[in-house]
């Protein structure tokens, strides 16, 4: 079983949208057995009283406009911000933030670093070291689905290389 953790800030644009395109890739390549795929934030911004908030609504429709959401595997609708705790780098083999920052509080967070072989940045699966930018400032949702969906081709392919796949 390959587990996966995206990370963003707040946990819900990016990292769910990268926890729900990724679900979609392997469900169409009859992988689902193989994954466990989960997001979490990197702060407690968008968690209320110990109560996430739901994945954001336009990150939701760019999501549905990708045909992403009509299976039971790729449905987003009970997803709930949750924040990234220590225990997480235990738990996940692959640790994926969205940009600089997010790797920064991924380490701050864990105690550990991107060296040691689990954490990654999105868009290194791309072959690029750029951000994957944040829709919630730029609005941009769909280059945020465009950058998201070309990491986690890379990450298969990534995968696939390496014959972990």
């Amino acid at each position: 079983m390959i587990k996966v953790l995206f990370v963003c800030h707040g946990n819900i644009c990016r990292s769910p949208m990268a926890e729900f395109i990724l679900k979609d890739m392997v469900e169409k390549q009859r992988l689902t057995d193989c994954f466990e795929i989960a997001s979490a934030a990197t702060s407690t911004e968008e968690i209320w009283n110990g109560r996430g908030n739901p994945v954001y609504p336009p990150a939701k429709e760019v999501l549905r406009r990708n045909g992403i959401g009509k299976t039971a595997y790729t449905d987003f609708s009970g997803k709930r911000a949750r924040q990234l705790e220590k225990n997480d780098y235990n738990c996940y083999d692959y640790l994926i933030g969205m940009d600089g920052m997010n790797m920064r509080n991924i380490e701050r967070m864990t105690g550990h670093t991107k060296a040691e072989g689990k954490i990654y940045k999105m868009l290194t699966f791309a072959g690029s070291d750029r951000d994957v930018s944040d829709p919630w400032y730029t609005d941009n949702f769909d280059q945020a689905y465009r950058d998201i969906e070309q990491g986690c081709r890379g990450f298969l392919t990534y995968l696939k290389e390496q014959g972990i796949l």
